[in-house]
């Protein structure tokens, strides 16, 4: 069984307009939902092999709350240059390489890839994917590379509002 968490990061700030975008931090409610949602997820007694993160700064920083909350060293975290601005076609090829050794990932990203992923895999349409909603997507395949929009479906979504 294949299981991956489709994690958009934690709401940014757009205080420093000086900033790249890649660079932008979490805000006050990005520092509040983020450990929110790891502690929620942490509940699910999930295991993640791997955590996978934009390098974005939000998205790692949402990634290290994360990783707090399952015990995960930060240093683990692995930074996929592919994941900012990518389309969700391009998330889903990337999802194809995974090791096949890895069972369970949590996969930090943006929208509107996460979105458009996460509607890859439903029936019912998502309009937004929120800052820090979680969408969870599994499959009875034991290779990453038969990981598809056949073989896999969402099975659960959670979203920051829905916790309070």
């Amino acid at each position: 069984m294949k299981t991956i968490y489709f994690i958009r990061h934690a709401k940014s700030d757009w205080e420093h307009l000086d900033l790249a975008d890649i660079d932008r931090p979490l805000n006050d409610r990005g520092f509040r939902d983020a450990p929110r949602m790891a502690a929620f997820l942490k509940e699910k007694k999930i295991t993640p092999s791997a955590i996978v993160s934009s390098p974005a700064n939000r998205a790692h920083m949402t990634a290290n709350f994360f990783a707090d909350a399952f015990g995960i060293d930060r240093e683990k975290i692995i930074i996929q240059s592919k994941i900012y601005l990518a389309s969700s076609i391009t998330l889903l090829e990337l999802i194809l390489t995974f090791p096949d050794t890895w069972e369970t990932i949590l996969l930090f990203g943006h929208n509107p890839s996460m979105t458009e992923l996460a509607n890859l895999f439903g029936k019912e349409r998502i309009d937004n994917v929120p800052t820090c909603g979680i969408v969870c997507v599994e499959s009875r395949v034991k290779k990453w590379k038969d990981f598809s929009q056949t073989t896999a479906s969402r099975r659960a979504v959670y979203f920051p509002k829905n916790l309070s």
